[in-house]
């Protein structure tokens, strides 16, 4: 968070405009991730829709033969820190294309 904070930093106004139009078009809600959690947890639909693939895969395979153990942890581990950190990378991809 602190990085992309130094990074908008060096950004104009028209820059800080594009970057905010661009993160609103591509960040990932916590809503939705809880959703798909909600719902689809066991066959790891948050973790594809956080861009999580090789999680993804793996918990739709193996996510049953934990009695739905593992997508329950998972599940709250996304809400609690995941989004945040993918949000954040987003925002880092946007400054770099932008700068």
């Amino acid at each position: 968070m602190s990085l992309n904070i130094s990074l908008k930093q060096n950004l104009d106004q028209r820059q800080h405009a594009l970057l905010a139009s661009e993160f609103d078009k591509k960040k990932k809600s916590k809503l939705v991730t809880f959703f798909l959690w909600f719902f689809l947890s066991i066959f790891g639909a948050h973790r594809f829709y956080l861009g999580n693939i090789g999680l993804g895969v793996a918990m739709l395979l193996l996510g049953w033969l934990t009695l739905g153990i593992w997508p329950f942890i998972d599940g709250i581990v996304c809400l609690v820190s995941t989004v945040e950190k993918v949000n954040d990378e987003i925002e880092r991809e946007i400054i770099a294309e932008i700068a």
